[in-house]
């Protein structure tokens, strides 16, 4: 294992108030986007919008990397270049969700462990052959009256851990993410508790295997209420409880923390991304962000699967990442958003 180059990457991740894109939206996911603007997807369908979003001029000024489908790896820009060779050329680093969704736990009807150890090492190879550079592994964790279990939560975390050690082994940065749902009708109280058990589990599996954190990153929620809950969190509530957790629970070595959007509004995403960077002092990581639905729901909705709607798409993208950025140095102000 080479640990001065993982290192090296994770750090690039999250170096100059850059994000992570992530356009991995599983095949059932990308199914019910394309549904909401009327498109049906297909694979190649799925390869043209892709390839709009990362063609967009600029994006590396405010992108860092990019974490692709399998199905995209596999699939090329303009049919002639692979998706993770063009993003190299354009100064992003490319990376690649490795779980395989998720599979029921024992007799619970909302609990679901993550999936796809089984193809893994395979898989690692394939990736790293493809010129990938880093990988996700997701590990959700529903909030309701008696979830999370403690043998959900064990196991889901002993995937999620044995996952990061596989990467890791392949030369392959890890993106771990231990994400507690925005689904549900908790309060932040509960969410921040919630929130505050799964990573202090998640580090402890993490030190009893020996990983290296240094050369991995984390990807987490931030702390807000559920979304049946009828009350909504004040920026200034998510960003100190937010941090609570993670001053908490995160050891020194991680070089980044980037936070999901999870559900949040494109415009909420960046208001409490900007209200943590505001409030953070003191602390060894950077704060960043890796978002899916956040960063490219505006530019979906704009594209419509239209070809003479695609450069309009891309600025919306484009400026939608540009706002992250800046909510990343705490320099965001809502007037932005009007141009």
């Amino acid at each position: 294992m080479d640990t001065s180059a993982l290192k090296n990457t994770a750090e690039k991740l999250v170096s100059d108030s850059k994000g992570i894109f992530a356009t991995d939206w599983s095949t059932g996911t990308i199914t019910k986007k394309f549904v909401s603007v009327n498109l049906v997807s297909t694979p190649e369908l799925n390869r043209k919008y892709r390839e709009m979003l990362i063609s967009t001029q600029g994006l590396e000024e405010h992108i860092s990397g990019v974490i692709f489908h399998d199905q995209t790896v596999r699939q090329k820009v303009n049919n002639k270049i692979p998706f993770a060779e063009y993003a190299l050329d354009k100064g992003i680093i490319p990376g690649i969700r490795i779980d395989e969704g998720y599979e029921p736990f024992g007799d619970s009807e909302k609990e679901t462990a993550t999936k796809g150890l089984e193809t893994l090492t395979k898989r690692l190879d394939e990736y790293k052959e493809m010129s990938l550079k880093f990988t996700k592994w997701r590990a959700v964790f529903v909030i309701d009256k008696i979830s999370p279990t403690e043998e959900f939560v064990k196991e889901n975390i002993k995937r999620m851990v044995e996952a990061f050690k596989m990467s890791q082994e392949k030369g392959l940065v890890p993106i771990f993410e231990p994400e507690v749902s925005l689904e549900g009708e908790h309060t932040t109280a509960r969410c921040e508790e919630t929130t505050k058990m799964v990573l202090l589990r998640t580090f402890e599996e993490l030190k009893r295997n020996k990983a290296y954190l240094p050369g991995s990153l984390l990807k987490v929620n931030m702390v807000l209420p559920g979304k049946d809950n009828g009350i909504k969190a004040s920026p200034l509530e998510v960003a100190n409880a937010t941090l609570r957790v993670v001053k908490t629970c995160v050891p020194d070595e991680i070089p980044g923390i980037v936070f999901l959007s999870g559900g949040q509004s494109s415009e909420e995403a960046t208001v409490n991304l900007n209200e943590i960077n505001k409030l953070a002092e003191d602390i060894p990581w950077k704060l960043s962000f890796s978002y899916a639905r956040a960063l490219q729901m505006p530019a979906l909705r704009t594209w419509a699967g239209s070809d003479e709607n695609i450069t309009k798409a891309q600025e919306v993208f484009k400026n939608r990442a540009r706002l992250n950025y800046l909510a990343v140095q705490g320099k965001y102000t809502p007037e932005m958003e009007n141009g």
